[in-house]
């Protein structure tokens, strides 16, 4: 879905140059942002990603559609939509409910899931901005698929943009 989806997004990449459009491989559903995580809480954190998964079964994933956040005006962001579905949303909720038992904050916004396609860093110029919005409503892309496992990742950034690792995977049961 990652290559197809990369694909699909070339018309966006050619509407808009000037921003950072992630690649292929980087393009991921984000299920809860951790930020920065000091090493001794990483083993906890993995406790929890496992506990959080246990009584999950594989989530359909339905990949649909793009936009921008927060407003076609001011875009930061640049996304694929996800459809939500029950399953990924008990999913997230069991998410953020074992990461508080660590203490750390729940997400004071509502869960929308996406994948990010690109990121904005400076404000686009009028043109830039018509240009994106015309792509993106001709942006067609529909897949389905579906995720397996919960991951657990460590986001470095680096002059190439951000460098993924997997600390843990805690599978979904399939059913």
């Amino acid at each position: 879905m990652r290559t197809a989806l990369h694909a699909a997004a070339a018309e966006l990449r050619a509407a808009a140059p000037a921003i950072t459009w992630t690649a292929a491989e980087r393009l991921h559903l984000t299920v809860k942002f951790l930020g920065d995580v000091p090493e001794p809480q990483v083993a906890e954190c993995e406790a929890a990603v496992l506990a959080a998964a246990r009584n999950h079964r594989d989530v359909p994933l339905v990949v649909r559609g793009a936009g921008v956040f927060p407003t076609p005006a001011r875009p930061r962001v640049v996304w694929a939509g996800v459809e939500s579905d029950p399953r990924l949303e008990l999913l997230h909720h069991d998410v953020e409910e074992a990461f508080a038992r660590l203490g750390m904050p729940v997400e004071g916004r509502p869960f929308r899931p996406h994948v990010t396609l690109a990121r904005v860093k400076r404000p686009l110029d009028a043109g830039s901005r018509r240009a994106l919005a015309k792509a993106l409503a001709a942006f067609a892309f529909e897949d389905e698929g579906t995720a397996s496992s919960l991951d657990l990742m460590q986001s470095t950034l680096t002059q190439n943009g951000p460098s993924y690792r997997c600390l843990s995977s805690a599978s979904l049961r399939a059913r």
